[in-house]
């Protein structure tokens, strides 16, 4: 199986360079002599304003200078470090400092690499690429890891992760944010009838459905036979439709193995009109919780948005 194929939000980007030095010359000559990469060039004349570019755009590579106007390289780089968001970016210092001790220090702190000015231009490049490889290995296994080994959606620590982004983006830029939370009906059954192998293919199956959504939406495992959908951008009313043709198509796919077996799931839905402007990501969570087991409670095999189960 191609896993990159199918990861739903897998987007493979131009890599990000940032330089940080206070000399416009060496942003010149670098934009110049990089254009014909393929890195997208981003520059920074101040120690805060490094800082604050490498939250926002979190480069594959940045280039820093030690001797910067108010701040050296290495608070930068300390900073760069400290702070969840940038720890894992790749610094490469540039710099004219001849001192053993200044190289010895940077590499100490994190930086993967020490490049004398003045550089030569070849080498300098030979390494970007070299640092620019290592961040997209890194970055592919750390996407890797969060891929649920049975049914290839996102685990439980992506929905986490991707929840707490969106529901802040929301927030932010007034969008509206819905999530389901469904789950397959009398599981433990298919289980105990026709065992753990055919359970896994049920699991696998309905896996695939959630993953036939928009291309937006980020369905992942939340947790033995229970997923969540993460539906960016989207009311109540077109989640709804959204989650009613999840649960028809599953209650319509017919088993190989057992063609008279019929098998459904529930769905609660919730959406950020539905919870206090001042409320966290947990309390969605919540929503689509209770509405799920409304859910259950109506009879199974429908969609809730609690308290009240709209019948299939």
């Amino acid at each position: 199986m191609n896993v990159s194929a199918i990861i739903p939000d897998f987007k493979p980007r131009t890599p990000r360079l940032l330089v940080i030095d206070d000399s416009d010359l060496i942003h010149k000559l670098l934009r110049t002599r990089l254009q014909l990469e393929q890195v997208e060039i981003h520059s920074a004349m101040t120690a805060d304003e490094g800082i604050a570019l490498s939250r926002e755009l979190h480069p594959e590579v940045v280039l820093l200078d030690i001797d910067l106007d108010g701040q050296d390289g290495f608070e930068v780089l300390t900073r760069l470090k400290e702070d969840a968001r940038t720890r894992d970016i790749a610094v490469i210092f540039v710099s004219a400092s001849s001192e053993i001790m200044d190289r010895v220090r940077c590499l100490d702190l994190g930086a993967i690499d020490f490049i004398a000015k003045p550089f030569e231009m070849a080498e300098l490049k030979a390494r970007v690429r070299a640092a620019i490889r290592v961040q997209q290995l890194l970055r592919m296994l750390e996407q890797r890891a969060q891929l649920d080994g049975l049914t290839a959606l996102w685990n439980r620590t992506y929905f986490d992760q991707r929840l707490a982004a969106e529901f802040a983006e929301a927030r932010r830029h007034l969008r509206p944010l819905s999530l389901i939370l469904c789950d397959i009906d009398h599981f433990k059954g298919v289980n105990d009838r026709y065992g753990h192998p055919f359970g896994d293919e049920v699991l696998a199956r309905f896996g695939a459905i959630l993953m036939g959504g928009r291309a937006s939406d980020v369905p992942c495992r939340y947790g033995g036979e229970e997923f969540g959908i993460i539906v960016p951008n989207t009311g109540i009313s077109e989640t709804i439709d959204l989650a009613e043709r999840f649960r028809r198509e599953f209650e319509e796919h017919r088993w190989k193995r057992h063609p008279g077996l019929v098998l459904t799931a529930s769905f609660g839905v919730a959406d950020l009109t539905m919870i206090p402007a001042a409320a966290e990501r947990e309390e969605l969570v919540a929503r689509a919780d209770i509405a799920l087991y409304a859910a259950k409670r109506g009879g199974r095999n429908r969609i809730s948005i609690d308290p009240l189960p709209m019948a299939a």
